[in-house]
């Protein structure tokens, strides 16, 4: 079960509006954690399981929808120079300051919540209390790698078709789909998806604009603007306390990960040896427990 919101609602960006979500109240000494979602493109709902932190730690837990996805303002119409990651950092910014925590807060980003994330840090922003990484890549060359050495594992006519409707620029067939899937379910979520994933993946069928202008059609097929992305030369300006976690079948494989841990200054990193990109989901008692460790160690008053 996700545990229920104590509040909703909206805040004015450039003319815009993104939706947030806030899970229990503030507790004494306790900075609020602040989610991102992934994609670029995808809701806040497939990580909606970060609210069990709430109660666990005694902290607001915030998820919002990411401008153009989910119950924000959609922009079909947007051009590619539109969607920048300049863009989502301000977003951020925006947020952190109209609901009055830029002062102090936990950051938690999954997979391109995390790149954001890393790069939100590199700034050094004054409240930021700590820093959670999850299933992120630290350069999308390094995804893209990590992709073809995962799917060079693929039955052979899963790969062939993967190939094919790529080659033809067909990728929205039903036959690119269901073979998708098998990659998915390998290395995206390993068990049966919960709904709050399921909705995730058809809000993106139902406005994929951010996420096939900024990634491309599916996770390992990166052909968008954010195909050259890389922050591995800039981490070791991070200076919050860092928390790496991923799963041992993570499409976001060892080799894409391992800057992180290795070039922020006394970052940890944890592997979930059960799980594949959602750890959240995957192991969900035991990925809270590690991320509510570490959370209340770096609260204000330690």
């Amino acid at each position: 079960m996700i545990a229920p919101a104590a509040a909703e609602g909206h805040v004015p960006f450039r003319g815009h509006r993104t939706w947030y979500r806030v899970t229990g109240a503030p507790g004494p000494a306790k900075a609020p954690l602040v989610v991102l979602h992934g994609g670029p493109g995808c809701t806040h709902d497939y990580v909606l399981s970060f609210a069990d932190l709430a109660a666990a730690t005694g902290r607001q837990v915030i998820h919002y929808d990411q401008l153009g996805n989910g119950r924000s303002t959609h922009l079909p119409d947007a051009g590619a120079d539109f969607w920048t990651v300049e863009l989502f950092l301000d977003e951020l910014d925006n947020l952190l300051a109209r609901l009055g925590i830029a002062g102090g807060y936990h950051l938690l980003g999954q997979s391109w919540g995390g790149m954001l994330g890393a790069e939100h840090a590199v700034r050094r922003p004054a409240g930021l209390r700590s820093l959670v990484i999850a299933d992120s890549p630290a350069s999308m060359p390094l995804w893209r790698e990590a992709a073809a050495e995962l799917r060079a594992a693929l039955p052979a006519r899963v790969e062939a078709t993967l190939r094919e409707h790529e080659a033809a620029g067909t990728t929205d067939s039903p036959e690119y789909a269901e073979a998708m899937r098998v990659f998915y379910d390998r290395h995206v979520c390993r068990v049966p998806w919960p709904d709050e994933v399921a909705r995730t993946f058809a809000a993106i069928d139902a406005d994929p604009t951010v996420y096939h202008t900024m990634n491309g059609p599916s996770e390992f097929h990166v052909v968008g603007t954010l195909r050259d992305w890389t922050i591995v030369d800039r981490l070791d300006r991070i200076t919050a306390p860092t928390l790496i976690i991923s799963g041992r079948h993570d499409e976001a494989t060892p080799g894409a990960v391992r800057p992180y841990a290795e070039r922020i200054p006394g970052a940890r990193w944890q592997v979930f040896e059960d799980s594949s990109h959602m750890p959240h989901v995957e192991e969900r008692a035991a990925c809270m427990s590690a991320v509510g460790a570490f959370l209340d160690a770096h609260d204000p008053a330690r």
